[in-house]
């Protein structure tokens, strides 16, 4: 027995094998195996993964190490930031609220908070709180999340803001993924009970369900001990980088939680909002959430390796079908952790998958423990997947053609003196720029850790060498323009990313 405790990271049950799908036996050691093989080819610091199978925890898995340079191991307590997986959290509050009386799917959102507003006053005032839960307000995917990163502007402030945000396609159109409107359901919660969305979150789903280990903010780390710590990824090698303050924008994804907590998590929903004999969510509730409010194409055309005929959106859940079963799923991305929550309702059974580095191994880990469960013909996932992560970042040539294309011994066209002073972008606030010991110095009104050096690019563009190493973004520049008798005017960023937009930020003049 001892030998098989050491040979597993950390198992629930007594035995090697588990029932999966009718006539399916899952070896859990070679899953174990699998899975430990898996986290060291991916070089992912570590990775804590959960299954759950009619209403038990029946694998608990965790590898590698909670930061990099240090030896200490994870577990199933493990805390991780879940990020965008609090969605599905907020979609449940807000069912809940509507169960009580207190909301209505299709209410307005102006009819709660009545500031609200988009690219365009029709828009403003027929947008529902059934629209910001499904993405199909016609804002872009992330589009508006440079105005909360890392600030510290108050979620009203955020969504005041949002109205200078450029549509990409009409209202109720087309998918744009929008952490904003996620903001904008939080601040709906709040001003219709009067507690913050983390008192309702604890009060309504935390406690009931057990889930003692679960927290809103990083602040209260410490105070719970054993915890990973967030990785970014420079030159393919893993950093530690900060944890980063996502409490007051919660709702979008505040939450940090463990495998055995997420477990919790994932037995209430695949046992349809009911804690023992306790009912939390209706049936018209559960039903509404998971119904596609919000439809992706699907190619028909050719096969798929899912055997995937649907894929779509409900209210904080994904949809779609893996292998002929219902799949409802979300994933979340936080700086220096991505992680993955997958339910086969059918099945009675669900997969987290957490991880603390952005080179993340979630939806080969997730596949393949479906493919155990459900019996279906496995792909070796970690494989094709990390030789596909390989090739994505070798084909992503954006920095290195930016670099390639500089022109060296340019001077730019007006003297720093003339280019420091005060811009404002109307999403965001003032951006400062400052001449410091001959050093351009670059501030941002509401996010001190964006604070930057400007080093000359060439010609009038300027390099952006950031204070402090972040996630999501590392290179970038900004042009500075200027009318025909020299006057800077306004500038343009350009840092290539997929998450992060500085472009909308279209900062102007306003004073030198």
């Amino acid at each position: 027995m001892k030998k098989l405790l050491l040979l597993f990271t950390v198992l629930l049950i007594s035995t090697t094998n588990i029932l999966g799908q009718t006539g399916t036996t899952v070896d859990l050691k070679k899953l174990d195996e699998y899975y430990a093989k898996m986290a060291k080819d991916w070089d992912i610091p570590s990775v804590s993964i959960g299954i759950v199978k009619d209403g038990k925890l029946v694998f608990s898995g965790s590898y590698g190490i909670k930061e990099q340079g240090k030896n200490e191991k994870p577990d199933e307590n493990t805390l991780y930031a879940i990020a965008s997986n609090s969605k599905t959290f907020t979609a449940t509050i807000i069912g809940m609220l509507v169960q009580e009386g207190k909301l209505n799917w299709d209410d307005k959102v102006k009819k709660h908070l009545p500031y609200f507003a988009l690219y365009d006053p029709w828009v403003s005032n027929e947008v529902t709180i059934r629209d910001i839960l499904s993405h199909r307000v016609g804002l872009g995917t992330f589009s508006g999340d440079v105005i909360w990163y890392k600030a510290n502007l108050t979620s009203e402030e955020i969504i005041k803001r949002i109205k200078h945000l450029p549509k990409t396609h009409d209202f109720r159109s087309g998918f744009g993924y929008s952490n904003v409107m996620y903001i904008t359901a939080g601040e709906i919660i709040k001003k219709v009970t009067g507690k913050s969305w983390g008192e309702n979150v604890k009060e309504r789903i935390l406690d009931p369900l057990g889930m003692d280990r679960t927290i809103t903010s990083y602040k209260k780390l410490d105070s719970k001990k054993n915890y990973a710590t967030p990785h970014g990824r420079v030159n393919d090698k893993n950093i530690p980088i900060d944890w980063v303050d996502w409490e007051e924008i919660g709702a979008m994804g505040g939450l940090i939680s463990s495998v055995k907590d997420v477990s919790k998590w994932m037995i209430f929903n695949l046992n349809h909002g009911r804690i023992d004999k306790d009912t939390l969510l209706t049936k018209n509730t559960r039903n509404m959430i998971w119904t596609p409010h919000n439809n992706y194409r699907v190619d028909h055309t050719s096969k798929n390796d899912f055997n995937k005929h649907f894929s779509g959106y409900g209210l904080g859940w994904g949809l779609s079908d893996y292998q002929g079963r219902l799949s409802v799923a979300h994933t979340g991305g936080f700086d220096g952790m991505i992680t993955a929550v997958t339910l086969i309702p059918d099945e009675n059974l669900g997969v987290v998958v957490l991880t603390n580095g952005m080179k993340s191994p979630i939806r080969a880990a997730t596949y393949h423990a479906l493919d155990q469960f459900l019996g279906t013909t496995s792909i070796d996932w970690s494989a094709k997947l990390l030789k596909k992560a390989n090739n994505n970042g070798k084909k992503d040539t954006r920095i290195s053609k930016r670099k390639e294309k500089r022109e060296l011994n340019t001077k730019p066209s007006v003297a720093p003196t003339k280019i420091a002073g005060d811009y404002r972008s109307d999403i965001y606030g003032k951006i400062k720029i400052s001449l410091e010991k001959d050093q351009l110095r670059m501030k941002f009104e509401h996010t001190p850790d964006l604070s930057a050096t400007l080093r000359h690019w060439h010609h009038d563009v300027w390099e952006i060498v950031w204070d402090k190493k972040h996630a999501w973004f590392s290179f970038g520049t900004v042009k500075f323009n200027t009318d025909n008798n020299l006057n800077v005017k306004s500038m343009d960023f350009d840092v290539p990313n997929d998450d992060i937009f500085f472009e909308e930020l279209k900062p102007y003049r306003i004073s030198e």
